[in-house]
C-alpha cells in the first residue's frame, strides 16, 4: 500500500547502522536510550493509526446498523412536508408576520417523529442522531439537532430560538424571533423541509419544551418544521413530561431503534472478531469490559471508552506493539523490516517468540524469515478461529446468544481443556450439574445448536 511504502522510506531515514565494537559504555547507554525513544515514538504512530481504523469501523458499523431506520425516517419526513405544504403556501409578507393564517387546529399539528433508542444513558444516542441529522442533510433537508441543554428553565425558550437561529444562519442573534427564521426559510430554500432534533427529551425541561412545541405550531404552515425527539425508555415519554395543550398539537409516528445489545454484538463482530486493525484484547480484559458495559447500563460509549483504554496501555507497555503497523494491513505476504521498529531483531525476535501465540508454530530459529511466517500462521489461524465463532454466533442467535459473551468464552484459554468441555457438554444434557462448574456454557448451548 502507499501507506507501508510511505513508511518504509522515512523508516529508512531514521534507520542507523552503528559499529558498537569500539563504543564506550556511556555511549552504548545513549544509544540504547535513542532506540527506545526510536521505538516509543512508532508506537505511538501505530496507535494512532491503529485507533482510527477501531473507531472509523465502530463508526461505519452504527450507521449501518441505524441506515433502515434512517430511511424510514426519511421517507416519513418528505410525506410529512408534502401533507403541509397541500395546506397552502403563503406569500412573503404573511410568511414572516407574527399573526397566525391558518386558526384550524388541525392546521397547526407538527408532524413528530418519536424514535425509541432503549438506553438508559443519552450518552450512546448523541452519535446516533448526529447521524440522522447528516442523513437528512443529504437527502436535501434543513436539519438543526438540539440537546436537552437548549431546554432548560434558566435560558426558557429563547435559548432553543438562538440555537435554531445560529445552525440555520451560521450567526447569533439577540433578542431571539422566530419570525427571523421565516425570513430566513422564504429567502434561501422555501423547497425543502425544516428538521429539528431533539435528542433526549426526558432530559429536558418540561415547560420550555412545551413552549418550543406551542411557538413552532403557530408557524408550521410558514416555516414547515418537522420534529424528530428521541426517547429512551418508552414511546408514551411524552404524556409523562408535556401538559395536555403541547400534546395536542403533535402528531406522532413511532420509530425504534436496534437494542443497545444488538448495537454492541456489531461492533464486537467487526472490532473483535473480525480483522479490523490487529488489535485484539486479552480475556481478563474482555471480561471486564463485559462486565463494565453490564454495569454501565449497557453504554455502549462506556464500552468503547474502556476498549480505548486498553489500546492505550497496550501500546505505552509492550515494544512489541508497533508490529500492528504491519500486522494490520491487508497483504497476505507479510515481509518485516524489523530493524526499523527501534530495537534490534535479536531483541525482538526473542520477545515475539516468547507470546504463546508463536510458540504454538515451534519455530526453531528465530530470524526476520521465520518471524514473518509465524505471523503469515497467525493471521490464518485467526481467520479460521473467526470464522467458527461467527458460525456458532449465526447458529446461536435464535436461543439469543449474545456474541460478547461468546467472544468471552472464545479467548478463554481454559475452553480448550478438552476434559473441561466434555464436562459442560454433559452439564448441559445434566441440569443436576451445579451450574458453579459449568464454564464455557454459551459455546456448547451454540454447539448444541449446529
Amino acid at each position: 500500500s502507499s501507506r507501508k511504502s510511505d513508511r518504509k522510506s522515512s523508516g529508512t531515514g531514521r534507520t542507523r547502522r552503528t559499529d558498537l565494537s569500539s563504543a564506550s559504555p556511556k555511549n552504548f547507554a545513549n544509544i540504547e536510550d535513542e532506540k527506545e525513544d526510536e521505538n516509543m515514538n512508532l508506537r505511538m504512530e501505530a496507535f494512532e493509526f491503529v485507533w482510527s481504523k477501531i473507531e472509523s469501523t465502530i463508526k461505519d458499523v452504527l450507521r449501518d446498523i441505524n441506515m433502515n431506520v434512517f430511511s424510514e425516517i426519511q421517507t416519513w419526513v418528505h410525506q410529512s412536508f408534502d401533507t403541509i405544504r397541500s395546506l397552502g403556501t403563503p406569500e412573503f409578507p404573511e410568511a414572516t408576520q407574527s399573526f397566525p393564517i391558518i386558526t384550524d387546529a388541525n392546521s397547526k399539528r407538527l408532524f413528530t417523529g418519536l424514535v425509541l433508542t432503549k438506553n438508559m444513558e443519552f450518552v450512546d444516542d448523541l452519535l446516533t442522531f448526529e447521524e440522522l441529522g447528516k442523513h437528512l442533510k443529504c437527502q436535501g433537508c434543513h436539519v438543526a439537532n438540539l440537546s436537552s441543554l437548549d431546554f432548560t428553565a434558566k435560558n426558557g425558550v429563547g435559548g432553543c430560538l438562538r440555537s435554531l437561529l445560529r445552525q440555520f444562519l451560521m450567526s447569533s442573534l439577540d433578542p431571539a424571533d422566530i419570525s427571523i427564521l421565516a425570513s430566513w426559510y422564504r429567502e434561501e430554500n422555501c423547497n425543502n423541509p425544516v428538521v429539528v432534533i431533539i435528542d433526549d427529551i426526558e432530559r429536558c425541561c418540561g415547560s420550555v419544551l412545551s413552549d418550543f412545541i406551542l411557538m413552532l405550531s403557530e408557524w408550521v404552515i410558514k416555516i414547515p418544521v418537522i420534529l424528530i425527539m428521541g426517547v429512551a425508555t418508552t414511546l408514551d415519554a411524552p404524556r409523562n413530561i408535556l401538559p395536555s395543550n403541547a400534546l395536542r398539537c403533535l402528531c406522532s409516528f413511532e420509530f425504534t431503534l436496534g437494542t443497545p445489545a444488538e448495537r454492541m454484538d456489531a461492533v464486537v463482530e467487526a472490532v473483535l472478531v473480525k480483522p479490523c486493525s490487529g488489535f485484539i484484547i486479552g480475556h481478563k480484559v474482555a471480561v471486564f469490559m463485559r462486565n463494565y458495559f453490564v454495569s454501565q447500563d449497557g453504554t455502549l460509549t462506556s464500552f468503547i471508552r474502556a476498549l480505548k483504554i486498553a489500546c492505550t496501555q497496550h501500546f505505552y507497555t509492550e515494544p512489541l506493539s508497533v508490529i500492528l503497523l504491519e500486522f494490520a494491513s491487508e497483504e497476505d505476504n507479510l515481509v518485516l523490516e524489523i530493524e526499523r521498529y527501534g530495537l534490534s531483531p535479536e531483541v525482538i525476535c526473542k520477545h515475539v517468540f516468547e507470546l504463546p501465540s508463536c510458540q504454538r508454530v515451534r519455530l526453531n530459529k528465530p530470524t526476520s524469515e521465520s518471524l514473518a511466517h509465524a505471523f503469515s500462521e497467525l493471521k490464518r489461524l485467526q481467520n479460521q478461529w473467526r470464522a467458527v465463532v461467527l458460525c456458532l454466533y449465526v447458529t446461536g442467535k435464535g436461543e439469543k446468544v449474545r456474541l460478547l459473551d461468546l467472544f468471552c468464552e472464545a479467548i478463554d484459554p481454559e475452553s480448550y481443556n478438552q476434559g473441561e468441555f466434555d464436562t459442560n457438554m454433559k452439564a448441559e444434557k445434566d441440569p443436576v450439574l451445579s451450574s458453579s462448574r459449568i464454564k464455557g456454557h454459551v459455546i456448547c448451548k451454540a454447539v448444541r445448536l449446529v
